[in-house]
């Protein structure tokens, strides 16, 4: 094998490693600790969550304003891109109620 294809494959390798890391259930939760109040959170808050990003933080904002604030954790479904498989990761950061206190650690 010469170099150029060594340096592929390697470079295939850790992205492929890097990838299935991600996917494991809780990889990025691993260093958060404490809850984010769904009906307060900032873009900010909202983006320490698991599998959120920006565009995905201000759709839950506009969907919260939309419905006057969420009843139920249940209600982020209506949010595109947040499935059940994902609601499962978020739910044990998430509340309706008090301050979030969440953190990376």
């Amino acid at each position: 094998m010469n170099v150029r294809t060594r340096n592929r494959v390697r470079g295939t390798l850790a992205l492929a490693s890097m990838l299935v890391a991600l996917a494991l259930p809780g990889f990025a939760a691993e260093s958060l600790r404490g809850t984010v109040n769904i009906n307060t959170a900032t873009v900010e808050q909202l983006e320490m969550l698991p599998g959120i990003g920006e565009s995905r933080a201000k759709a839950v904002i506009e969907a919260r304003k939309r419905s006057g604030g969420f009843k139920r954790v249940d209600d982020l479904l209506s949010v595109k891109g947040i499935g059940e498989s994902s609601l499962d990761k978020l739910r044990p950061f998430l509340t309706l109620e008090g301050k979030t206190t969440a953190k990376r650690e």
